[in-house]
């Protein structure tokens, strides 16, 4: 289990991200339009998984803009953007936003937030999956992990960034 805090009290995930080095976890989520979204679909490409607990908190938008705006410049690389909201709150908010350069996808049907280790199993979280980016590349191995020790501080672009350009 991680212990990460959310406003400096502790709260625990299932488990631990995948390490580095290690082939990623395959993963199958819901895009905004209902289809399914997956790793296999994505073979060959990098991968950033920028994962969060909701797109509904100041924090989580933020982060979805930042790499939003960062994606735009990078090559071979797909930011997939991973919460537990329903994908309409996803369209929802990628449509008022105007976002368009990554892709937005829901854990409610899936085991992603087992799988990645990310799932809250305590605290008011719970269920919800905490603030983590793993960076795979073209080959299926994790190169990169963060997991945010403070839920409501964004990750480390620069760090994530510099790993794949």
């Amino acid at each position: 289990m991680a212990t990460v805090t959310l406003k400096n009290h502790p709260y625990e995930t299932i488990g631990e991200l995948p390490p580095t080095g290690n082939t990623a976890p395959k993963f199958s989520l819901c895009a905004m339009d209902l289809s399914e979204l997956d790793s296999q679909s994505l073979a060959g490409k990098r991968i950033i998984l920028n994962i969060f607990p909701s797109i509904d908190t100041p924090t989580c938008a933020s982060s979805v803009r930042e790499f939003n705006h960062r994606a735009a410049s990078l090559n071979n690389v797909v930011v997939v953007c991973v919460s537990a909201d329903l994908p309409f709150a996803l369209g929802r908010f990628c449509g008022a936003e105007g976002i368009s350069n990554v892709l937005v996808a829901s854990s409610f049907r899936s085991s992603f937030g087992n799988d990645y280790g990310v799932t809250f199993s305590t605290g008011p979280l719970a269920g919800l999956l905490s603030r983590a980016i793993v960076i795979i590349d073209s080959d299926g191995a994790v190169i990169y992990t963060e997991q945010v020790a403070e839920t409501s501080v964004e990750p480390n672009y620069e760090a994530a960034i510099a790993t794949i350009t």
